[in-house]
């Protein structure tokens, strides 16, 4: 009698195992090659949820098959352990974080263990481990040294109320209030330690030394943001420079006025006494936004004047200065110069608040608009002489819709003035800038011309009385509107001297060259009023914290000697355990006596610590290095473990850390190398292990995959039905029961209402009707529930809600517990329906009853194997037959494990165990080639099941372990087919499909082709003119 599958007693006796033989411990071997395979590390929040699982796990598979495949593998774990997180569960459970972050690692140690994943817990890093964050303090040296790491004054997040700085993960809603009493947040500014990204941003953009997916490779060029243009000094009417980098130097005679980061320093000096009450009322409203809401797309422009104004150098007109929350204070110098013409936010900001657009870059493509009303501006005849100038127009009773080329504007001027009506007055738009009047025809070429064509409009025209610009007059005429912005590169006009300067030609490369850029800029040095420039979107990384789980600064301060580096005997600069964490505004560890107060290691008078402690990022962006030899003590990690082991081969993690995690740890890499942190490491792997170094060093991480996320199941909302009574528009609820089914639900009453129930907060249920009504229902602390299974102590939060697909949160009450599904069905089956239900790089919904699809797959394949071969004579075809299948199954396994489409690798060995029980049914194959597809399928099956695969591989009869066996290699002579299909066309058409041996040749494939019944049928008789073989396709085409 076959034994029952009962993987609750197999997996954690051979996890025990492994543990004991040490199975998965890594060490240098120069025999083999080496393969360092690496998943990010988790925070340790008290359980690995099924997002860890579903990084995990697949991550595991593909080590586990590198492994076998004869690699030497590194697949190492930790716990990035520092963070907010700990230190506000200390403030709400009263536990010290150090304390809430051992227990969770414990935990999590156990669930990793219960996943079956080969990591070499030997080899554990620990951020928040003193022997960890001491080489974290040590690298914030080096990079001092080297004057990577400076510091500055910078703006934080600040609550009034708590008196203290918050994380962006405490700043809540649209109104940004603080997360503990809903003060609205404000922006204050504190001395911080910033790091010098920005050095590095060139090579940061050069991403060929690596194999990263696109999306993240865009991702963070984006996030470098370089742009080539000029930095140019304007002035304010008492002389103070403002300087801007503009990437269009060829646009600053469209400069129309100027706007300032309301941050920016000469706001206070330039605001004039009657615009300092909307100035500053403007600066604390933007103070409680984030840079994300000041730039958000599609953002309603908002700004003050401040009553300043500056001169354009290029030509000396008096411009207005703004303040605005779309200029970045952090970004360039915080000031702009404002081109409405030819930049898009700067149009929008104008058209709001009236500022004057003038265009002074041609239109590439010449589109040239105009519009009158034939008969009432335009006499009898305009048409008639549109069409003999070949002008084109769209006529609409009698409104006249002209569309031309720059170069027919000339002509059509003329024909406007001929026919112009007394009065009146038409304007010519996009590729040419003329407003006609009876008695002058105007360029639309300055402010001053804005001015004086909008006078003349308003006089002539009551609707356009209230309009304060020529562009937001023509803005009204939606017709107008694709003809009156462009950013295109193009030839300068109303430019002064520079007017007609060509804009883009194509250089002997093939490249567009932008000459009037050029030109311009080179032109700005010889006067001295600017120069040529490149700018980055890249900030320097901010690393202070005014927190206190952090790694602490090893920087002191002495009133003689200033800012002075920690010795490196010192370290670690231990953080205290008996720290008080109540907010003051300032870090907890100011006001630790004993932490706080030291002596100079310079001159050894009395001196303080810095009190900050560093980003979390700074702990994880070098922990792949600690990993190596996580007690190595003669550095941040043994050069001879990096010799062999780095770079990291294989990362894998989610694209969300595009543009911080990913950027920050290829930032370390590049500082390390250069504060020669690898220099004995380079001279080992060379003399030790014979490796090329060349660039060995300059990035982290060779190859990198992004899976994707695991999201929430859709579910239906308890149907509910409540007795109480309405408040207004609210019911309030005495007893609220959770029935089965709409027929349940009555219509609603002034003392019962019913419906689904679609959103759920403490106190609240948001209901729906069967009729569509939205009801709001109030519950009370004596609101009665009645839920099926929950008896009297049940409570609203049993009351399921309505979901659609979306992130998995303890709120939205859509978790997963990954433990609850291992208990009911073991690990291996939650792994397997990992890989298999889901295309790794997208993830998507989980569904409950998907994981049945593998319990059963690994229940059939355990029966199949405690069965043994089948009794009944072998049949040669069926073996070649079981035999052919099992080798192509091992090449689509091995491609799926490749290329990381776990997927397919899974489909195929459930492909496989289908062929094993047909055979079994059948009785038609020997007990050789039996048990040797049978090892063959438990070989595959390890990486992703390594359990069940461990269990009935010793179970046949074999040592331990199934993980230390060579992975089976694919035949490509005994995978291909004994026969494929053929395809009979008829002048396209398919008329037949035959089986013929695979093969076939090119004359015996046309010969049974013809032959076919399906041929013979349609040619009825008749000869072919030709007959076409495609041998890739496996297709005939026969043409009559």
């Amino acid at each position: 009698m076959v034994d029952k599958y009962v993987p609750q007693e197999i997996e954690p006796r051979w996890a025990q195992q492994w543990e004991r033989d040490g199975l998965y411990r890594s060490i240098i071997d120069p025999a083999r090659p080496k393969f360092y395979a690496l998943t990010m590390l988790p925070y340790p929040s008290g359980d690995l949820h099924i997002g860890h699982w579903y990084a995990m796990a697949p991550s595991d598979a593909r080590a586990r098959w590198l492994r076998m495949r004869g690699y030497n593998v590194l697949f190492p774990m930790g716990f990035d352990a520092f963070g907010l997180n700990a230190e506000n569960a200390a403030i709400k459970r009263a536990i010290h974080p150090k304390t809430w972050t051992e227990q969770n690692m414990a935990k999590m140690r156990q669930q990793f263990r219960t996943m079956g994943t080969l990591f070499d817990w030997e080899r554990e890093a620990v951020t928040s481990h003193p022997e960890y964050y001491k080489w974290t303090q040590w690298f914030f040296l080096q990079f001092f040294n080297k004057g990577l790491a400076y510091r500055k004054l910078a703006a934080v997040d600040f609550c009034p109320q708590c008196n203290t700085t918050l994380a962006r993960e405490q700043v809540w809603g649209e109104d940004r209030h603080c997360e503990r009493c809903g003060t609205p947040v404000i922006k204050k500014d504190l001395e911080q330690w910033f790091f010098r990204t920005t050095a590095y941003a060139d090579e940061l953009l050069d991403h060929s030394p690596i194999d990263w997916p696109e999306r993240v490779k865009i991702m963070q060029t984006n996030w470098i943001g370089r742009s080539e243009g000029a930095h140019v000094v304007f002035h304010t009417e008492d002389e103070e420079p403002i300087e801007i980098f503009t990437t269009r130097p060829d646009t600053l005679w469209g400069a129309t006025f100027m706007v300032l980061a309301p941050e920016h320093p000469l706001v206070d000096q330039i605001t004039t006494v009657e615009q300092r009450a909307a100035v500053t009322a403007y600066i604390n409203e933007t103070a409680r936004k984030t840079e994300i809401d000041r730039t958000a797309e599609g953002k309603e422009k908002t700004g003050v004047f401040t009553g300043g104004y500056a001169i354009n150098p290029v030509n000396g007109a008096r411009i207005p200065v703004w303040i605005a929350d779309y200029v970045l204070i952090s970004y360039g110098s915080g000031a702009i110069m404002a081109v409405p013409a030819h930049d898009e936010r700067d149009f929008e900001f104008a058209l709001k608040f009236g500022l004057p657009i003038v265009p002074v870059i041609a239109r590439p493509d010449g589109l040239t608009k105009s519009f009158t009303l034939a008969g009432k501006w335009m006499k009898d005849g305009f048409t008639t002489a549109l069409d003999a100038a070949g002008i084109a127009y769209k006529q609409d009773g009698d409104r006249v819709y002209i569309t031309m080329q720059a170069n027919q504007a000339d002509a059509y001027i003329e024909i406007a003035r001929k026919y112009l009506q007394p009065g009146q007055w038409v304007d010519v738009v996009g590729g040419r800038w003329v407003f006609i009047f009876e008695d002058e025809s105007i360029l639309f070429d300055s402010v001053e011309a804005d001015r004086r064509i909008i006078e003349r409009c308003r006089a002539l025209e009551p609707s356009v009385a209230d309009k304060r610009t020529v562009m937001e007059m023509l803005w009204g005429l939606e017709w107008y509107r694709d003809a009156l912005y462009h950013a295109d590169y193009g030839d300068m006009i109303h430019s002064g001297a520079f007017s007609g300067t060509v804009g883009t030609r194509t250089n002997t490369d093939g490249q567009p060259e932008h000459v009037a850029k050029t030109t311009v800029t080179r032109w700005l040095e010889e006067q001295s009023i600017g120069h040529e420039a490149i700018n980055y979107r890249l900030r320097d990384w901010l690393i202070s914290r005014q927190r206190y789980w952090g790694a602490p600064i090893p920087i002191t301060y002495c009133p003689e000697c200033g800012i002075v580096g920690v010795p490196e005997e010192d370290l670690p600069v231990m953080l205290p355990d008996d720290v008080d964490f109540m907010p003051t505004g300032e870090s907890p560890l100011r006001y630790h006596e004993g932490f706080l107060n030291t002596t100079c290691p310079h001159c050894g008078g009395p001196a303080t610590r810095e009190t900050d402690t560093m980003d979390t990022f700074m702990c994880s962006s070098w922990y792949q290095y600690r990993y190596l030899s996580p007690h190595y003590d003669g550095g941040p990690f043994d050069p001879v473990e990096g010799a062999y082991w780095l770079p990291v081969d294989q990362y894998t993690g989610g694209i969300e850390h595009a543009t911080m995690h990913l950027m920050y740890t290829r930032f370390f890499t590049k500082a390390m190398r250069d504060c020669g942190v690898f220099e004995e490491t380079e001279r080992i792997a060379r003399e030790r292990f014979g490796r090329d170094t060349t660039g060995m060093f300059d990035e982290p991480m060779t190859r990198l995959f992004n899976q994707g996320m695991i999201l929430g199941e859709p579910r239906d909302g308890h149907l509910i039905v409540a007795e109480g009574r309405f408040d207004g528009e609210k019911f309030n609820a005495a007893s609220v029961r959770v029935v089965g089914t709409e027929d349940e639900i009555p219509a609603v009453q002034p003392n019962r209402v019913g419906g689904e129930v679609m959103k759920r907060s403490e106190t609240t249920l948001h209901i729906k009707t069967p009729d569509g009504r939205e009801i709001v229902v109030d519950t009370g602390s004596d609101t009665a529930f009645d839920i099926a299974g929950f008896g009297p102590d049940a409570t609203i939060n049993q009351i399921k809600h309505h979901l659609e697909v979306e992130k998995m949160s303890k709120t939205q009450g859509n978790v997963v517990a990954p433990d609850e599904l291992v208990e009911a069905h073991g690990a291996d089956a939650v792994r397997a329906y990992l890989m298999h239900a889901f295309r790794w790089e997208q993830g998507g919904p989980w569904a409950s009853q998907g994981i049945q699809g593998p319990v059963r797959w690994l229940n059939e394949v355990w029966d199949l194997v405690q069965a043994g071969a089948p009794a009944g004579t072998p049949d040669p075809k069926a073996e070649r037959s079981l035999r052919r299948r099992t080798h192509q199954m091992i090449r689509q396994v091995s491609e799926g494990l490749e290329t990381f489409n776990f997927n397919t690798a899974v489909s195929a060995l459930m492909t496989l165990k289908n062929e094993l029980k047909t055979a079994a049914r059948d009785a038609n194959v020997g007990p050789a080639v039996w048990n040797q597809t049978v090892e063959t399928m438990l070989l595959m099956m390890a990486p992703f099941t390594p359990f069940i695969a461990e269990e009935l591989w010793c179970r046949a009869g074999h040592p331990p372990s199934i993980h230390n066996q060579p992975w089976p290699e694919y035949d490509p002579a005994l995978a291909a087919e004994e026969e494929i299909t053929l395809v009979v066309q008829i002048n396209g058409k398919v008329r037949d499909r035959i089986q013929v041996p695979a093969g076939i040749s090119e004359d015996d494939a046309i010969r049974q082709a013809l032959e076919s019944e399906g041929a013979q049928r349609h040619l009825g008789g008749s000869s072919p003119r030709k007959v076409i073989y495609v041998a890739q396709r496996g297709m005939v085409n026969i043409v009559v």
